[in-house]
């Protein structure tokens, strides 16, 4: 069943391009695009681990027949080792986060068909070319390939944003698109220098480079290309100087929208920081880099989210600002510490997704996001209003919610490293995360409800309150059960340290 790991990537781009073809027929585009929304995450559980080579490409040294035809200076030389094809790796930590995503990515697409009078070809296509392009980056040994889905992925977000139609979204759109052509080229230069470098843009390829000492790790053009593809992968991410723009997006998106683009956020940093730890770790300082960035992500996103009055613009600041603890776990470094990075951001996807869900019924109900204007809605559903505070509650970290496990591990993992003063700044930055979540709960449920307030008759789609409840199942499983996550990330881990 090796075979079934492309079709990861391809039966949803075919999707996307059908979708669109199909726009305007309404039940069509509803209905195949949930189907293939379902095989989605059912893929890779029948899937068996390897690698797929593309044109069936395997490495030299793995045909022997063919390499002992070719001359000595090619068999007997690293050029033996190389990757000639693209190459997909799907081992448990692609399964686990493909399988979640999945599930996410398949609510984001089953509550999308309620926010929208018609269902949207166009808007399909999109949803399903970001799925196919951030989980083409997780599957690929090939960073310029994953450049190249990371391109996709960007403006499928842009595209997203400005087809939600909601308020301001073409300036946000715009505002990140003009980011983006600075944070693209810049990623792919210092894609360009390690191909310069190595001759190959495997990743695996350039690992056995820096290993074997064909590239010297602290050579200038070495340095300066970490330095580049750092820079993209805070941009792709939302980190610092970035996250302004990337809570920006989050809050112009239609909820759906929303959830599923901090996901794609997610599976880019997951991605091409996997890359990074596996390429650059040779480097003295990249990890104190990534430390520092991933608290600056923490402190400002918290800082902004404290002085928001909109509430959708608060909860993309608090999703940007936990993506700071996945880089503190990649940061600090050890095969605990990264495992409990990776745990945090499958979490992160699950909870934020239910966040952007939950707190988007409001905005269904009322069309106010102003937090002074809003208040009294326990009353009005409050079963939805508990599944959000719980949902809340596990992003602050409170046990025995699934996040609660992934920040404990992260503390743990400071304090066995010999870095207790990053275990206690995750600690106050959870406090401040309840804090402030507990305060926009107050403002939006539990405070009198204003006169002036009006409700949508029609109520609160069904389809979002399944998809709440669906997430906060997986949120409870998963903070009880998390050694059957943990234990398969944690030996990916020691494979790639």
């Amino acid at each position: 069943m090796i075979d079934l790991i492309p079709l990861m990537v391809i039966i949803p781009i075919i999707c996307a391009l059908l979708l669109n073809i199909l726009h305007g027929k309404n039940k069509t585009v509803k209905y195949f695009a949930i189907i293939v929304a379902i095989v989605v995450p059912i893929i890779p559980l029948l899937a068996n681990y390897g690698l797929h080579y593309f044109g069936g490409h395997v490495p030299l040294i793995e045909n022997s027949g063919l390499l002992s035809s070719l001359p000595s200076y090619i068999s007997q030389t690293p050029i033996a080792n190389f990757h000639l094809a693209i190459t997909y790796s799907f081992e448990s930590l692609q399964k686990i986060f493909i399988f979640f995503f999945g599930i996410v990515a398949f609510l984001a697409v089953f509550t999308s068909f309620n926010e929208m009078k018609r269902s949207s070809g166009a808007y399909g296509f999109l949803m399903f070319m970001g799925i196919a392009a951030v989980i083409a980056m997780l599957l690929s040994d090939d960073i310029f390939h994953m450049y190249i889905f990371f391109e996709i992925a960007a403006l499928v977000q842009v595209g997203i944003v400005l087809a939600s139609n909601t308020e301001d979204n073409y300036e946000a759109a715009l505002k990140y698109l003009i980011l983006g052509s600075i944070g693209g080229p810049i990623l792919l230069i210092g894609i360009g220098f390690l191909l310069g470098m190595v001759g190959s843009v495997n990743i695996t390829d350039i690992v056995f480079a820096v290993k074997n000492n064909l590239v010297n790790p602290l050579s200038s053009v070495f340095l300066l290309s970490f330095i580049l593809i750092f820079f993209g992968w805070l941009y792709s991410a939302g980190l610092p100087p970035f996250h302004t723009i990337k809570s920006s997006i989050y809050s112009k998106a239609l909820p759906s929208g929303g959830a599923l683009l901090q996901a794609f956020s997610v599976m880019v940093f997951v991605s091409f920081g996997i890359a990074i730890l596996r390429i650059f770790s040779v480097i003295p300082y990249s990890k104190i880099l990534i430390i520092v960035f991933s608290a600056l992500a923490m402190i400002l996103s918290i800082t902004m989210a404290i002085t928001q009055t909109d509430f959708r613009r608060i909860l993309g600041f608090l999703a940007v600002g936990e993506l700071g603890y996945i880089g503190l776990g990649f940061g600090i470094g050890t095969q605990l510490s990264v495992t409990a990075g990776l745990f945090q951001a499958l979490n992160e996807i699950i909870i934020t997704a239910l966040l952007f869900i939950g707190f988007g019924t409001i905005y269904y109900l009322t069309k106010v996001s102003d937090i002074r204007k809003l208040g009294g809605l326990i009353g009005v559903y409050p079963k939805t209003a508990i599944m959000i505070l719980i949902g809340g509650l596990a992003m602050a970290g409170v046990p025995p919610l699934n996040v609660f496990q992934s920040k404990l591990m992260l503390i743990q993992s400071a304090l066995k490293a010999g870095i207790p003063e990053l275990a206690i700044f995750m600690i106050i930055m959870s406090i401040v995360t309840f804090m402030t979540f507990t305060k926009v709960f107050h403002s939006l449920y539990l405070k009198p409800k204003p006169r002036d307030l009006e409700l949508a008759e029609e109520g609160i789609p069904k389809s979002a309150t399944i998809s709440i409840a669906v997430l906060l199942i997986i949120s409870i499983v998963l903070g009880v059960l998390f050694k059957f996550i943990t234990t398969p990330i944690f030996n990916f881990v020691g494979g790639i340290l």
